[in-house]
């Protein structure tokens, strides 16, 4: 897995997110989606920031936000996506699929993982169905670390992780099994719709 590769697939799906968001009715845009209190606007509004957004600026929004960084986002989704029309948000999409924007220490893979996880943020949230290429999936759980995993606060005790798609797994215990792109949801603290987990323990992670 090179950073080719990576970069390769960063814009794809990008692209392929722009198609799909190209696609929806005007009320598909004000709908919420898995990020708590956040419609598809916000959403979109989120991974945008960093291609509408210099450093600095972003530096000057931390510090309002008091150094939280989800405070931050929070804030800045709300107000972009109430000043800016939903073509405006999907042509930022569209315009920067190539952009070589990456998370602070998180490098490229960090950037693919932030747009897969947000685009099905929004995809599960609609009930769209869309499944992420399973190269693409293995690329984003291949980066997970503890560290990041930890991020996300979500309680994992006592629950092994397992993928019905891909070989992977994680964690020991009562076995939750899914689509290994909705246990990384799991892993990031989203609340899935009933019927995409299956296990003892997939009622902890459900709606």
């Amino acid at each position: 897995m090179g950073e080719d590769d990576i970069r390769a697939a960063v814009v794809a799906e990008r692209s392929h997110q722009a198609d799909l968001l190209a696609a929806l009715r005007p009320e598909q845009w004000g709908a919420p989606t898995l990020c708590a209190g956040w419609r598809v606007r916000e959403v979109v509004a989120h991974t945008t920031m960093p291609f509408r957004t210099s450093t600095g600026r972003a530096l000057v929004e931390l510090v309002k936000a008091g150094g939280r960084v989800n405070r931050m986002a929070d804030r800045c989704a709300r107000r972009d996506a109430a000043r800016m029309t939903d073509a405006q948000l999907l042509a930022a999409l569209r315009g920067n699929v190539a952009h070589a924007w990456k998370p602070p220490g998180g490098g490229t893979l960090g950037a693919l993982s932030h747009d897969v996880i947000h685009g099905l943020d929004i995809t599960v949230g609609l009930g769209l169905g869309r499944r992420v290429p399973p190269d693409r999936m293995a690329m984003v759980l291949a980066g997970l670390t503890p560290r990041n995993i930890a991020f996300f606060g979500t309680d994992l005790s006592g629950v092994m992780l397992r993928a019905t798609d891909l070989e992977w797994s994680h964690g020991t215990g009562t076995p939750v099994r899914g689509l290994a792109q909705d246990l990384l949801l799991v892993i990031c603290g989203r609340r899935l719709p009933p019927g995409h987990l299956d296990g003892e323990a997939a009622g902890r992670f459900t709606r």
